[in-house]
């Protein structure tokens, strides 16, 4: 017997997190396809409950997923909040916990324990090794508003406050313009990664608030294989990083360029989209904490009187711009969610397991280690 054309859309519990795996017209779309779709009540999305109901989708009650019967997907966007309990069901979701992440072990040792399954979206392929479905374009892009935001409050003397997300990207470019005084003419960015989804987001949002095009370094791969440290990133105003990391490589940056550098440096606001906090081969070793919505910058320790230099490190970027991102995803997920009833044919889906089954006993073995 096949499985069950059905999803269990469940809320996010991340702080500021208003995006959504699942849209109101990816979820007609599904229904439309003999797919049920439970949709738990949710005050913090940015689709209101209503806006799903009136496609068809069935409301439960808010963060019920628990109670779900075990043969149920759960689908969701962000990690599950901190617990040992073990996990009984089928997620996907985003887990950060392949690449040696803190943590990571703990994480999939629940499913273990519980006979559970992760289909980690970031894993999700294509034949060709790509990804089916990725925020990259609208990180980038909200990563780079940031940074200019956080230039903006540094030239006034002040450290950038809270973030709340923005209507749509017109009102996100005009607030950025105007803190910089109308344009972003002058200000210099440096983009590595920038031929990636995450780099063309931020480029974009570049050109859109009146960077000249001479102003805004893109890097790539062939300009990155010399190896770092660069002291190119030195002479910009703000550095993005979007890169994928897979491996160990050379840093980027480090505390020592910027000291050595003094007050010849011209860098102000690094923004690390990629946000490799805590993996072990992290090419931005100058700042050690994740920062949020409401505290959007954590300072680089530097010397007294040398000029400030603000981190961005924000993982859930994307959520600036919830209801175009969270459209946009969705749609590239959904040939595949579609295909999910066939999971164990399916290459997309049989891929994904293969992987997690893998990871598990990696955990496993981590585990047994400590």
């Amino acid at each position: 017997m096949s499985p069950k054309a059905e999803f269990w859309l469940r809320c996010e519990t991340k702080e500021f997190e208003r995006r959504s795996a699942l849209t109101p017209s990816t979820a007609a779309q599904l229904i439309k396809d003999g797919f049920t779709i439970y949709v738990e009540r949710d005050q913090q999305r940015i689709f209101d409950d209503d806006e799903f109901e009136k496609v068809g989708c069935q409301l439960v009650a808010n963060n019920s997923w628990l109670n779900a019967p075990p043969d149920v997907p759960i689908i969701g966007l962000k990690e599950l909040a901190v617990s040992d309990e073990p996990l009984k069901h089928t997620h996907i979701q985003f887990a950060h916990c392949y690449k040696g992440q803190a943590g990571w072990s703990s994480v999939l040792s629940r499913f273990h324990r519980g006979g559970g399954t992760l289909y980690d979206l970031e894993f999700l392929t294509d034949a060709n090794g790509r990804r089916v479905a990725a925020f990259g374009f609208h990180a980038g892009f909200a990563g780079a508003a940031v940074g200019a935001l956080a230039l903006a409050a540094q030239r006034r003397g002040e450290q950038l406050g809270r973030l709340d997300p923005y209507a749509n990207e017109a009102a996100m470019i005009e607030s950025v313009k105007a803190v910089l005084g109308g344009s972003g003419k002058g200000v210099r960015a440096l983009v590595i990664g920038a031929l990636g989804r995450c780099g063309r987001g931020a480029v974009d949002l570049f050109r859109k608030i009146g960077l000249d095009e001479d102003d805004i370094l893109k890097w790539d791969m062939a300009e990155t294989d010399k190896g770092g440290p660069f002291d190119e990133i030195l002479g910009v105003d703000i550095f993005v990083n979007c890169i994928y990391l897979s491996s160990a490589i050379p840093p980027f940056l480090t505390r020592q360029q910027l000291v050595a550098a003094g007050t010849q440096r011209r860098l102000s606001v690094i923004v690390d989209v990629s946000c490799d906090t805590t993996n072990p081969f992290n090419p931005l070793p100058v700042y050690s904490i994740n920062t949020t919505f409401s505290e959007p910058t954590v300072p680089v320790e530097l010397l007294e009187g040398l000029s400030p230099v603000s981190v961005v490190s924000i993982d859930h970027l994307p959520t600036l711009l919830p209801r175009e991102a969270s459209e946009q995803f969705s749609s590239d997920l959904l040939p595949s969610l579609k295909e999910f009833p066939q999971r164990e044919t399916a290459r997309v889906w049989t891929d994904a397991k293969e992987l997690f089954d893998k990871k598990v006993k990696d955990a496993v073995a981590d585990l047994a280690a400590a």
